[in-house]
């Protein structure tokens, strides 16, 4: 694999050589106001980045992963209903952990490729007149399909039910990239991380509470020590952490979070969307469909491209590896080998991009698919020459 190459996974993600340097700085006390300088900012940072007035903001030493767990062991208690969709692995994965949490989990089982059924959300809500669901669970974007999946109708769902359950939302592949509203959707709990669109080295789990999942808190049951947001709270008014902070990634997200805001918020979305719609178009120009089942479900930072029956998608990103150093994203799951992922998020240009379906073409072509050189490539500048989605717009 060549280090020259951008990589074109749904994360971790191309780093802008400013972030990998902010990242690497001396040591400093992490118990003076020179911690604070670093922290106080990133925690109003990522309020923004959410959409949020009064989100109570967590940076823990954790990926992903470790979000969600916070966001679990933080509000419920052992034998607590959980409702949540199955449509890929990240959401699998996430009802994994509550089962294991000893979580009462009430699964409805959805196609890999559709949307999470808010319909059918209702009607369970509605039908739980005990309220024994104490939590709805939502994955935004399923990294590994390539879906979007609508929290407003989750939310109308909730509200439509009537019902007192609070609303997790997994933003892993979405906050910092595409348009995340905390308070307009009535999210209680987001959950991301650092090396998805805010560009940095995996190593911190990014979440949001609302006040009703603080007030969770106080009487949530699960064990926890690391990942104690009460403990966090604590330290964070005295300018620290209840225990050694990652003070480097830190310093990292705070450059992220400034140049996340010299862009604008909705340049960063419109540029995902520019860069997605490029891929899905070169995609149509390949004659490959796409894992998303319908447009309104499409992801502007992976896109997950079906390849011919009986053919192994797994081999194009394995050629691109060993013979070009080129990165793409495997199919996981129910999906793999059917489907390969290009990831187009965080620091990403429409010319790096280019570079990107320019060798998705020559690996297609040498494993013997009926794709012509040059014809996604193609498609993709035939878009992207026309400048912003806004220009395109204004254009239009």
């Amino acid at each position: 694999m060549s280090l020259q190459n951008p990589v074109f996974i749904p994360g971790p993600t191309n780093m802008p050589e400013v972030l990998r340097k902010a990242c690497d700085m001396p040591t400093i006390d992490h118990r003076s106001p020179q911690f604070g300088a670093i922290l106080h900012p990133c925690l109003e940072g990522v309020r923004e980045v959410l959409k949020s007035d009064s989100a109570h903001i967590f940076i823990l030493p954790a990926t992903g992963t470790g979000g969600w767990e916070a966001a679990l062991t933080n509000t419920l208690s052992p034998g607590d209903g959980v409702l949540a969709a199955r449509n890929g692995m990240f959401s699998h994965r996430w009802i994994d952990m509550c089962q294991r949490h000893g979580l009462d989990v009430r699964v409805v089982e959805t196609p890999w490729g559709a949307g999470l059924p808010a319909d059918k959300y209702e009607e369970i809500l509605k039908s739980d007149r005990d309220h024994k669901i104490k939590a709805v669970l939502v994955t935004h974007n399923e990294t590994a399909t390539g879906v979007k999946s609508d929290i407003a109708a989750v939310r109308a769902a909730l509200d439509a039910a009537n019902h007192p359950a609070l609303l997790f939302v997994d933003g892993v592949s979405s906050i910092a990239s595409m348009d995340f509203r905390f308070d307009e959707w009535g999210v209680d709990a987001a959950v991301t991380g650092s090396q998805k669109g805010f560009m940095l080295p995996a190593g911190l789990a990014i979440i949001g509470f609302s006040d009703k999942a603080m007030k969770a808190s106080q009487s949530a049951a699960l064990p926890r020590t690391f990942l104690d947001i009460g403990d966090m709270a604590q330290g964070y008014a005295n300018n620290g952490y209840p225990y050694t902070p990652p003070f480097g990634l830190m310093n990292g997200l705070k450059l992220s979070l400034d140049m996340l805001r010299d862009e604008g918020l909705d340049n960063v979305f419109d540029r995902h969307h520019r860069i997605a719609e490029g891929v899905r178009r070169a995609a149509a120009a390949w004659g490959l469909e796409l894992c998303a089942q319908s447009p309104d479900l499409y992801s502007d930072t992976v896109t997950a491209i079906r390849t011919p029956e009986g053919f192994n998608a797994t081999d194009i990103v394995t050629r691109a590896a060993n013979e070009y150093g080129m990165a793409f994203g495997v199919g996981l799951g129910e999906v793999a080998g059917k489907v390969f992922r290009i990831g187009h998020l965080g620091s990403l240009t429409d010319a790096m991009m280019l570079s990107g379906l320019g060798v998705a073409e020559m690996v297609m072509v040498d494993l013997g698919l009926n794709v012509k050189l040059g014809s996604g490539v193609a498609a993709a500048q035939e878009y992207y020459r026309h400048g912003s989605s806004k220009a395109e717009k204004a254009v239009a």
